[in-house]
């Protein structure tokens, strides 16, 4: 059984999200505000967790890793369809995020576009590792207009 929970305790996902692969940064250029966050839970345990934040007026998936133990699942599209209902719900129009897995993404109906077409997104341009082990890609996701 997997149960997602909404919380609103974000910092408390960071160390979470680090064992998982993600950097996390205090070093923005740019304000970044939490608007939700959630734990995804298998059974007992924490698989996954997300936060949707927003930056420079755009929502952007801040946060998303699932436990390497439970991928393979579809866990994380359950966890990313959340987030993009969350959006849907606030009157959101599309959601932008920096892809470390942009398959998976696109998979879910993300475009890759352009970083000059998307927030800001300093954290991983500034990284030592971009570009030599981590290759993102900035996407968006267009919320359909039959939900407006």
């Amino acid at each position: 059984m997997i149960r997602i929970i909404p919380t609103e305790d974000h910092e408390s996902l960071n160390g979470f999200y680090e064992r998982n692969g993600l950097e996390i940064s205090d070093e923005e250029p740019v304000g970044t505000d939490a608007v939700q966050s959630w734990i995804l839970y298998r059974g007992g345990d924490m698989a996954g967790a997300a936060t949707l934040a927003v930056r420079q007026g755009e929502y952007i998936l801040d946060g998303i890793a699932l436990d390497s133990a439970f991928r393979g699942e579809e866990l994380g599209t359950s966890l990313l369809r959340t987030v993009i209902d969350e959006v849907k719900r606030r009157g959101g129009r599309r959601l932008f995020l920096v892809a470390r897995a942009p398959g998976f993404f696109a998979w879910n109906g993300f475009l890759e576009v352009d970083r000059e077409d998307a927030p800001l997104f300093f954290e991983c341009f500034g990284c030592d590792q971009y570009q030599t082990v981590c290759f993102p890609k900035v996407m968006r996701y267009e919320i359909p207009e039959e939900n407006f």
